[in-house]
């Protein structure tokens, strides 16, 4: 089987996730080590404004090459401090802009000079094939939930709390449904940092110090995008317009926080599945919220626990996966299906950039 190993840089904006694992884009061999290459202040900085531009962003604008350079740097040295030999490498990429009604997903990141100076084949490029036929993009996780899943009670819920949260359903019949149900910690950071300076709200502290406003969270449960049925996919600032017009700029900052900290809740807890999950697994940052979790529990009034209450790596989970996917399209396997991103047939994706 390959040794693949696996790249992640999600819409939290914090770091990039390495995974070493044996995998054939099936089953999974073996794991190796993982690590994260946390971004520092001024990339962190630079991306958000790149993806504050990116809708009437030029491709060839200096900036993004700036930024696209400084971000490839980041994955090398991941892949260099994991120091394990490797056939393969799948690099996401930092997704800039997900606009899959106008068949749009860009994600930046210089695959053919990774894979030259690393020396190995690098995959890529793995949502846009599935956005062309018409699909959501997103989520792509959903394959390697089922593989790591195949032994555990069913129905369940996987969800992936990062800058934007996501669900993948498995029936007990194999059945599958994944999409995006809502915001995950991408508001509540933003609104964390511009009020504190830190970057997330640790252990979910000033969120539990709150009181969530009702009427607030009301206005912004009113978007339209929560009476869509999933498949479904969201961009990581599609909620901004409604946060800006929903009030919550006059909250404080304990308030903001137990405010948008419930929005996450309450759309997962809201999200249309075929039958309820006996329970839920998360992965993702929020999965080390407390409040986050505890609000679930509430909500959803079964099991709640961390992936690694199975034996999973929720740090390393989506770097994982892009490496199991890697492996798929080495083999030719589909990356998308009908029940993950809408899009009419299974479907393969990807390229791979070679090092000569």
């Amino acid at each position: 089987m390959p040794r693949t190993i696996g790249l992640m840089s999600g819409t939290s904006l914090d770091g990039v996730d390495a995974a070493w694992l044996d995998t054939d884009g099936i089953t999974v061999t073996a794991f190796g080590p993982t690590l994260t290459v946390p971004y520092d202040v001024d990339l962190r900085r630079d991306l958000r404004t790149i993806l504050d531009l990116a809708p009437t962003l030029a491709a060839d604008d200096p900036r993004l090459a700036a930024v696209t350079e400084c971000l490839t740097d980041y994955h090398l040295r991941a892949v260099e401090a994991l120091d394990r030999p490797a056939d393969l490498v799948g690099f996401h990429g930092q997704t800039i802009l997900h606009q899959p009604q106008r068949r749009r997903t860009w994600q930046i990141g210089d695959a053919a000079g990774l894979a030259q100076r690393l020396g190995v084949p690098v995959a890529h490029d793995f949502r846009s094939a599935d956005v062309a036929a018409g699909g959501q993009g997103a989520p792509f996780a959903p394959a390697y939930h089922v593989a790591l899943a195949a032994d555990l009670p069913k129905p369940l819920a996987v969800l992936n709390i990062g800058g934007v949260a996501n669900v993948t359903w498995v029936g007990d019949d194999g059945a599958l449904l994944a999409f995006d149900t809502g915001p995950g910690n991408g508001p509540l950071d933003d609104w964390i940092f511009r009020h504190t300076g830190q970057a997330f709200d640790a252990e979910g502290a000033l969120a539990r110090s709150g009181r969530v406003d009702r009427e607030i969270l009301s206005r912004l449960l009113s978007h339209h995008y929560f009476a869509l049925p999933g498949p479904k996919s969201l961009d990581r600032l599609d909620f901004d317009t409604g946060l800006a017009e929903s009030g919550i700029a006059g909250l404080s900052p304990a308030d903001g926080a137990a405010t948008l900290t419930q929005f996450t809740v309450a759309t997962v807890a809201a999200a249309q599945l075929p039958d309820p999950p006996r329970r839920w697994l998360v992965t993702g940052g929020g999965r080390h919220n407390p409040t986050m979790l505890d609000g679930l529990r509430q909500a959803v009034r079964v099991p709640v626990e961390p992936v690694e209450s199975v034996g999973w790596n929720g740090d390393a989970l989506e770097a994982q996966c892009f490496g199991f996917l890697a492996a798929r399209i080495v083999a030719g396997l589909p990356l998308s299906y009908p029940s993950t991103t809408g899009v009419s047939q299974a479907t393969r994706g990807g390229r791979i950039a070679n090092n000569w």
